[in-house]
């Protein structure tokens, strides 16, 4: 009996030990709210919206101790409607991150498979949209620099560096798979950032060419038409931030600018539009945002940011302008489950070259027909 009693102990404490060494961890958010727009292709407009705020998605992840400070890990998550279950990304299952890598504890994180680029990892945190208590509706038009995390990168090889006394850096290159053409189709980001105390630094890379070619094999997944607004021959996109945490407050400012060379396509909410080949249109985007926390469970979160436009090629010229505004509160009623409201306004000006006059277009919603489209949201936002 005694020995009985040892031997289950023994067995009971490796179970334990083994548990302890490898973990796989189901999590995800579900954001579900009734969406208003006074102008969305000529008409106002009531909609039941998933993701609004912020993204609707599940996600398995996994790590294993291998022992010496090192660990093998893995991501896998999709993003889908909550309204109709439907992915993001049409046949494809883990439609936003799918990785396997492997971490030290003491030299960093390489991963390989489909992951989000530079712009997202270190210079999105800053910004209102890609923060962790984002607007989506307050993405910058065509969410440009991708700080919306709009797309990810397949193919592609991660490396990301420890926490260096607050300093921190990371690059990824997405390969073409192309063996005919290297080039056809590829993506490659790099970024850092630097925290200490209150105040915190980033600034990132990111390039991206042929992203709607032939090759649907390649870096990015512009070819079916699931996820990028404006897809180009080149994009290239680079910004830098900064924020300062004063007590409940945060105060934060991102520049970011997009070049895309060559635009193929472009669409905003569902409704695609045509660009006439040659065209070239440069972004940037200036945006002050800020957070301040009334009390423990209630926060209120503004932006503004003026994006500054040119478009130039052999179709004519034009100087397309944005302004945005967005505020939003919102109250926890538990450490995961949140129920928000929101106001977006947005005013556009000047031309889009041989396309016309600019309109208003607030991200995830259909274009306006004016210069002028006001969005505002409540919903229920619930973490696992």
């Amino acid at each position: 009996m005694k020995n009985t009693l040892i031997i289950a102990g023994v067995l009971g404490a490796f179970a334990a030990s083994a548990h302890a060494q490898s973990s796989v961890t189901l999590y995800g958010a579900l954001d579900a709210g009734i969406v208003y727009a006074n102008n969305a292709g000529g008409h106002a407009a009531w909609n039941q919206g998933s993701g609004t705020v912020g993204d609707t998605y599940f996600g398995l992840k996994g790590s294993e101790d291998l022992g010496s400070g090192l660990h093998a890990i893995f991501t896998l998550e999709n993003g889908f409607n909550l309204n109709n279950g439907k992915d993001t990304e049409s046949g494809t299952m883990f439609n936003r991150q799918a990785f396997v890598g492997l971490q030290s504890d003491r030299f960093g994180t390489l991963t390989l498979g489909r992951q989000y680029d530079s712009m997202v990892d270190y210079l999105a945190p800053l910004s209102e949209t890609g923060s962790g208590y984002g607007n989506n509706l307050a993405a910058h038009p065509f969410d440009n620099d991708n700080l919306d995390h709009s797309f990810s990168i397949k193919n592609s090889v991660k490396y990301q560096s420890v926490n260096y006394q607050g300093f921190k850096f990371g690059g990824m290159y997405g390969f073409s798979n192309d063996a005919g053409q290297f080039a056809n189709n590829r993506a490659w980001s790099a970024g850092a950032s630097y925290g200490n105390g209150p105040l915190n630094f980033s600034a990132a890379y990111l390039q991206m060419n042929n992203s709607r070619s032939g090759n649907t094999n390649g870096a990015n997944s512009a070819s079916n038409g699931n996820n990028f607004n404006l897809s180009a021959e080149t994009q290239r996109t680079f910004g830098a931030g900064v924020n300062y945490n004063y007590g409940p407050a945060t105060v934060g400012f991102v520049w970011t600018h997009t070049q895309y060379q060559d635009l193929i396509a472009g669409g905003q909410g569902g409704t695609t539009f045509s660009i006439p080949t040659g065209t070239n249109l440069h972004l940037d985007n200036f945006e002050l945002n800020g957070a301040y926390a009334l009390t423990p469970a209630l926060a209120l979160n503004a932006s503004y940011t003026f994006t500054d436009g040119k478009v130039t090629g052999s179709n004519g010229s034009g100087d397309p302008k944005w302004h945005t505004v967005s505020l939003t509160a919102d109250y926890s009623l538990s450490k995961r489950t949140d129920v928000y409201a929101g106001a977006v306004y947005q005013h556009a000006s000047g031309e889009l070259g041989d396309a016309g006059a600019n309109v208003a277009m607030i991200n995830t919603l259909s274009p306006s027909t004016s210069q002028n489209q006001v969005a505002a949201t409540v919903g229920l936002r619930h973490r696992f």
